[in-house]
Order: structure tokens, then sequence, then C-alpha cells
């Protein structure tokens, strides 16, 4: 590979004393990923330097070398070759890790905690894999607040204090409604540590969550005029255009989450019984659909454009390489990106979710049962369906009572 790469240069890659082993395969692997062999030989052209990074930390091998030592060495210089040997050395990175080249560091004291409360959520709670991720997260930040791995004893030294401290600190940059989920999820772990003997009892009962009262936040549910507005706006002229289009008509006409979209599979999509099923995650079920005509020739139009992979079952696909199957957050960008270019203003915290807000609000003023959209929705609960049927003020017009001015006689005027 390196020889049809740089024909007249390739000794000059092949005989560096660090990385020379390991381009070739490296090559390889990124051709598989989809990479264009520009992008190859232009990742490529950055190996001396990065090599030259590497032997100044005094790596002279990448046997044995972790991926905290490998990422301390990449340049961070803002100039042209610095940054291709940059990009290069991320890429050799993930290439190392999927080989089980680069040796795993051994885990901190504040890992190998968390790894065992991780574990009780997954084997004694039944928690999703997502939730147990948030839980680490916001763990591991608690931890790190403490400085835990310096001082392995201060579990057993805290008091309802530092927890208010820590807690401070956090509501700086979060809202109430997520501090909630950060004081349900400290409470938890708290009571873990319990169970373990590391901190006394009765330390998560003192903790309050902040108050957060029903339906005090404001409509978040587009217009169906913003909505249809947003999808025609669309450039379906490119792979982009077409893939994007696909995901936002799903989420405004089925009231998928962006999650229930990327998971979305070409099994799921049922053409001769024209029905799609729909992942629900976060309910452990799926729900089969009518396959409306409109959203199986959106779809019908992204698979022609898309480049065919026979071994990717998943529906949307990345259009820039790596190849693969998009991420949730890859959903929420298309749906800024073309709402950014509708001139459509999503209200309240904005998002694709506020399609399914609208699809709600749309639904409800055609008659629809509010059991029937909280199926459509994929919701246990009543109530959950309540939260994006606030009505909006436009709608209080038409139940108001009008003033009965002819009432109001002369002596009351006085």
């Amino acid at each position: 590979m390196l020889t049809s790469l740089f024909p007249q240069a390739h000794t000059r890659y092949t005989t560096l004393p660090v990385l020379g082993g390991s381009l070739e395969g490296l090559c390889a692997w990124l051709v598989n990923l989809g990479y264009p062999l520009s992008a190859v030989r232009r990742r490529i052209e950055g190996a001396p330097l990065l090599d030259k990074c590497l032997q100044q930390r005094d790596i002279h091998s990448l046997t044995g070398c972790t991926a905290t030592q490998l990422r301390a060495c990449f340049p961070r210089q803002k100039r042209w070759t610095a940054q291709i040997a940059y990009s290069l050395g991320r890429s050799l990175m993930t290439y190392l890790e999927e080989q089980g080249e680069l040796t795993a560091p051994p885990p901190t004291p504040s890992e190998r905690l968390l790894d065992a409360y991780c574990h009780h959520l997954g084997r004694v709670r039944g928690l999703a894999p997502s939730r147990i991720r948030l839980h680490w997260s916001y763990c591991a930040q608690f931890l790190r607040f403490l400085r835990y791995d310096v001082n392995v004893q201060c579990l057993s030294e805290v008091r309802i204090g530092v927890l208010e401290a820590f807690l401070t600190e956090t509501a700086n940059r979060l809202g109430r409604i997520t501090m909630q989920t950060v004081v349900a999820t400290l409470r938890s772990f708290l009571r873990f540590l319990t169970l373990s003997g590391i901190v006394p009892a009765g330390l998560d009962r003192q903790l309050e969550s902040p108050r957060h009262y029903r339906d005090e936040r404001f409509i978040r549910a587009l217009s169906w005029d913003d909505v249809i507005s947003l999808l025609n706006t669309v450039n379906r002229s490119t792979v982009k255009g077409t893939r994007d289009y696909a995901m936002l008509l799903l989420i405004a006409t089925y009231g998928l989450r962006i999650s229930e979209v990327a998971s979305l599979q070409l099994e799921d999509i049922q053409w001769r019984a024209r029905v799609i099923r729909v992942p629900r995650p976060k309910i452990g079920t799926s729900l089969d659909m009518p396959l409306t005509d409109e959203v199986a020739t959106a779809l019908l139009e992204y698979l022609r454009h898309r480049k065919s992979e026979e071994s990717e079952r998943h529906v949307f696909l990345r259009v820039r390489v790596p190849r693969g199957p998009i991420q949730p957050y890859a959903v929420a960008e298309a749906f800024y990106f073309w709402s950014e270019r509708a001139n459509v203003h999503p209200p309240g915290l904005g998002g694709p979710h506020c399609l399914r807000h609208a699809l709600a609000m749309h639904l409800l003023r055609q008659g629809t049962s509010i059991k029937t959209i909280g199926d459509l929705l994929g919701h246990r609960n009543p109530e959950s369906t309540g939260i994006y049927l606030r009505l909006q003020v436009q709608d209080l017009h038409d139940v108001a009572l009008p003033l009965p001015i002819t009432a109001v006689g002369p002596e009351v005027m006085a």
C-alpha cells in the first residue's frame, strides 16, 4: 500500500524508527473504512513529524505503549503539518486499539469503584446501559471533586457539607431539572457505598432534590406550518439532503426519538407489507406502524443514493468517512442545520424533540384521542403524553367566554 501511495519515497516512511512497522497495516485499515487514497496519503505525510514527537517523549516502540502515553505525544500546533500529524495520531491510536496492540493502563481507584457500582446497577437494579453510563458520568464528577484517586479514605469522611458543596458547584452549570437527576444519582451512589460499608448510613436521605413544578416549562412544539417549512427547505439533491429529509420526516410522521431513528435497521422496513417496525429501546418493545407513501418514497430516494454496503444493516449511515451507522447526535445536528436555513426557531430548549411535540399537538387538534397519541409516542403513562399536549395561548382563545358587556349597568360603573 505504501509503495502505491508513494512510488518514489515509500522508504522514507517504512524506515521510520517508531512508526515504520505499523504504517502499512494502518493504510489498509483506513482504506477499508472508506477513506479515499488522497486522504490516506495526507495522513501518512505527517508520519515523520509524529515519529519525531514520539522519540522526544522517549517512546522508541509502540509495543507496551498506552493510549494515554500516545495521546500525550500528538503535536498541538496550528500549522498544517502538525494538524496532519495530529490526525494521523488519532487514526493510529484507534487502529492499535482495535488490533489490541496498546497496553491497557492499570485502573485507577475511581475506575475500580465505578466498575463495581455499574455492575451493581446492571445486575441488581437492571438499569439500561444508557442509564448506567449517565450514573458513571455524574459519579465520576463527584469522585473527582473529592480527589478520590489522591486520597481513597476521603469517602469515609464525607458529610452533608461536602455533598452540598459538590451540588452547589454542579448547579452553576446545570438547570434544576437536570439537577434532579444529579441528586437522584448521588443518592443511589451513596446507598451503594453504605451497603459496601464505605460511608455511614443516612447520607442519601439528607439530600433534597430541587423543586420542579408540573407543567412549568413553556410549550416546546413547533407550529405545524414551521414543520412543513423545515421539511421543504431540505435540499434533496445530495446524499446528505436525502438522508436528513428522511430522518426528519420519520420524526414528524411517527414521533420517533433520535435514538430510534439512528438504530433503525433495514429489516425494520417491511416493504411488501407496507409496515415499519420502530425499535423502542426506552420501553424495551417495538411498534409496528403503517409505512406511508411519503415516508416510503423518502427512504427509497435515500437508499438509492446511499453507497451500497452489504455488511451494514443500519438504514442511516455517515456521509463522511469513516463509514458506519450514524449516532443519535447526528440527527440533532441535521435538525439544527436545516432549521437555521429555514429560519425556524425551535421554542423552549429546541432540538428535534420539538417535532414530537408538534406531532402530538397536530394530532390532538385533528381529534385524535390521547390514548392513541400516547401509543404512537411510546408512552406507558398518560401523564407522559400530557406533557406534550400543554395548550398554547392561541388554543385558550377558543374556550374563552365572551365578556357580558350588556350586563354592566351605569350603577355598576359608578
